[in-house]
C-alpha cells in the first residue's frame, strides 16, 4: 500500500485501501544471498508503462525508471536526470538542465527531445496520476540540453510531481509498441526487468544493469513479490524468504515489533476518517449547515477508535494537513474533543434536534466490521441515523460520477506539499465534486497561489478555518511498520509509504 504522497485521482486513491484485503497472487522471495534484495508487498501494479504509473506502485517503475528530479529520504530534491532547474519570477516557466551523455537501455538518446515527448505522453495517458500536470500548458525544447515547462499558474507541487511518476522517462522509441511497453520497459534506470525469472501478476525480478550511468546500485538483484495477505510476508520476514515489506495490519506489526530477529521503524502516512463532500448539503440537506458538520466531529470518539481499532498505532487528528507541511498546526488535531453533548447542542442549534439520516457507502476493504459499529454507535448517540449502503461493484460511479453519497470514508495520503493538498482536497476537483468554497478560503487561496514561497501564515489561517468549518471528518494518522531483517538496512522516503528503491542497502 503506498501512495505517492497525494491522492490526485480515485484511482491512485483507493488503490492504496484496496490493497488492504488482498488484490493479487501470493509470491514468494529468492531468499538466502546477500547480493539479492526481496522485497514484499500488496500492490500490484497494473502495467510497466510508465505513462500509467502511480506513486502506489511507484517502486517497481523505479528501478528501471529514472525521474528527472530525485527526491531523497527526507524529502528534499537533487539531481536525477536533470541536473539543474529554476523557475521565473513569475513561477511560471521551469527551465530544466538536463544530464548528458545518457542512453536508454536501448540505445536511444536521452535529450530534451525526449522529455519533451514522456511529459506530453503522460500528461495526455490517462493514468491516475495524469492531472498532475493539468497546469502545464506547454513543454519547448530550447536544445538538447534544455527544456522549459509553460505553466498557465504557478504550481508547488511541480518539483514533486517530477520526482515521482510524472518524472519517469521511457525510450520514445518504445513507444509504438505501448503493449510491449506494460511488460518490457525501456528507461535509463539502475536496473533491467528479468523477463525470465519475471512472473507478471506474482513477482517481477530486476537484474543490475552493467552501463548504468550513475552510482552503481549495492544489489545485484531486486524482486519484489506481490502477495495478497499480511500473514504470509510475515512468514516469509520470519524464515528468511523475505527481506524487507511495509506492514500495515495491527496484529502483525505488534507481532514484528516484538522480532528480535528485525528492524522495525514506525512510518506515519495515511490518514483515516470521512471526507464530507456535500458541504453545500444538496444531497444531504443538513450537511449545509457547518454547525451540523461540527456535531459530527465532536461525536466522533477518536481516541476509543484508536486504541480499539488500531491498539494505539497512530495519532488522533481533527486536520488533513499532515505535520511536513507548512499548514500543519499541532493544537488542530485535538480540536474536536469527543463531546456529545456539546454535539446534540449544536445539531439543535442548527434546527436538527431530532437528528437526521446520514447514508455513506461502505467499501469493506476500509470499513471493517468494527469500525463500521464504531462510526454508527458515535453517531446513535447524538441523534444521527448512519446508514451503510451494501458494497457495490459501482460504487466509484456513484461516488464520483453520480455525486450520491455526501461523504465517504477513506485512507488518505498525508501529502508532504501543501500545494498537492491544496489542489486536492480543497479546490474544486475530484475530492471537493461540489466546488465548495467560502469568501475566507477564496481569499486565503488566492494569496497563497500568488505568494507560494511566503504562504505560510496563509496555510495555517486556512487548515484552522477548514477545521472550524468541519469541512472534513479525519479520525487518525495510522502508523504502519517498515520492517527488515538484520542484513538490510531500509529508510522510510517522505511522500511515500514504502522506501524508493533507492532507500535499500546492505546493513
Amino acid at each position: 500500500m503506498q501512495r505517492s504522497a497525494r491522492t490526485t485521482l480515485v484511482a491512485a486513491a483507493l488503490t492504496a485501501a484496496f490493497a488492504l484485503s488482498g488484490c493479487a497472487d501470493t509470491g514468494g522471495g529468492s531468499g538466502g544471498s546477500d547480493d539479492t534484495l526481496d522485497i514484499a508487498t500488496l500492490t500490484k501494479p497494473q502495467s510497466l508503462d510508465p505513462k500509467v504509473a502511480n506513486g502506489s506502485a511507484l517502486p517497481f517503475f523505479q528501478a528501471v525508471y529514472d525521474t528527472l528530479v530525485k527526491r531523497e529520504p527526507d524529502g528534499t530534491y537533487s539531481p536525477m536526470l536533470a541536473t539543474e532547474w529554476s523557475f521565473d519570477e513569475a513561477g511560471t516557466e521551469l527551465t530544466l538542465t538536463l544530464r548528458t551523455g545518457v542512453k536508454f537501455q536501448d540505445g536511444t538518446a536521452f535529450d530534451a527531445e525526449a522529455v519533451k515527448a514522456n511529459l506530453e505522453r503522460f500528461k495526455k495517458g490517462g493514468g491516475a496520476d495524469a492531472t498532475d500536470l493539468a497546469a502545464v500548458t506547454s513543454i519547448e525544447v530550447v536544445d538538447a540540453a534544455h527544456v522549459k515547462l509553460v505553466l498557465a499558474q504557478p504550481d508547488p507541487g511541480l518539483l514533486f510531481y517530477l520526482s515521482d511518476s510524472a518524472g519517469l522517462m521511457a525510450s520514445p522509441a518504445a513507444f509504438a509498441k505501448e503493449e510491449e511497453l506494460k511488460t518490457k520497459p525501456v528507461g535509463t534506470g539502475p536496473y533491467r526487468l528479468d523477463a525470465a525469472k519475471t512472473v507478471v501478476g506474482t513477482k517481477w525480478v530486476y537484474t543490475r544493469s552493467p552501463d548504468y550511468w550513475g552510482e552503481k546500485p549495492p544489489y545485484g538483484t531486486v524482486t519484489m513479490s506481490v502477495f495478497d495477505n499480511e500473514t504470509a510476508i510475515v512468514n516469509g520476514l520470519k524464515t528468511d524468504q523475505i527481506d524487507t515489506a511495509l506492514l500495515q495490519d495491527v496484529g502483525q506489526q505488534v507481532s514484528m515489533k516484538s522480532d528480535p530477529n528485525v528492524t522495525t521503524t514506525d512510518v506515519n502516512f495515511d490518514f483515516q476518517g470521512i471526507l464530507l463532500f456535500d458541504r453545500g448539503g444538496k444531497v444531504t440537506p443538513a450537511l449545509g449547515d457547518a454547525r451540523v458538520r461540527q456535531a459530527l466531529n465532536h461525536a466522533v470518539d477518536r481516541e476509543t477508535m484508536l486504541s480499539a481499532l488500531r491498539q494505539g498505532r497512530g495519532e488522533v487528528t481533527a486536520q488533513v494537513f499532515g505535520p511536513e507541511t507548512a499548514a500543519y498546526d499541532p493544537a488542530l488535531d485535538t480540536a474536536y474533543p469527543h463531546d456529545p453533548e456539546k454535539a446534540k447542542a449544536l445539531l439543535k442549534e442548527a434546527g436538527y434536534e431530532k437528528g437526521f439520516k446520514l447514508h455513506l457507502p461502505r467499501v469493506t476493504a476500509i470499513v471493517n466490521d468494527a469500525l463500521a459499529s464504531s462510526l454508527k454507535s458515535d453517531f446513535e448517540k447524538v441523534g444521527v441515523e448512519l446508514v451503510w449502503d451494501a458494497p457495490d461493484a459501482a460504487v466509484l460511479q456513484k461516488v464520483f460520477v453520480n455525486k450520491e453519497y455526501s461523504g465517504m470514508v477513506m485512507n488518505m495520503g498525508l501529502d508532504t506539499v501543501d500545494g498537492i493538498v491544496l489542489r486536492t482536497l480543497v479546490l474544486p476537483g475530484t475530492f471537493n465534486m461540489f466546488g465548495t468554497t467560502d469568501d475566507t478560503v477564496q481569499k486565503l487561496v488566492g494569496s497563497i497561489q500568488a505568494k507560494p514561497d511566503a504562504a505560510e501564515a496563509d496555510l495555517k489561517a486556512l487548515n484552522e478555518h477548514l477545521v472550524e468549518q468541519g469541512w472534513y471528518l479525519p479520525f487518525y494518522r495510522m502508523s504502519y511498520l517498515l520492517v527488515s531483517d538484520k542484513d538490510v538496512k531500509a529508510t522510510p522516503q517522505s511522500g511515500m509509504a514504502v522506501p524508493s528503491i533507492y532507500n535499500y542497502s546492505p546493513a
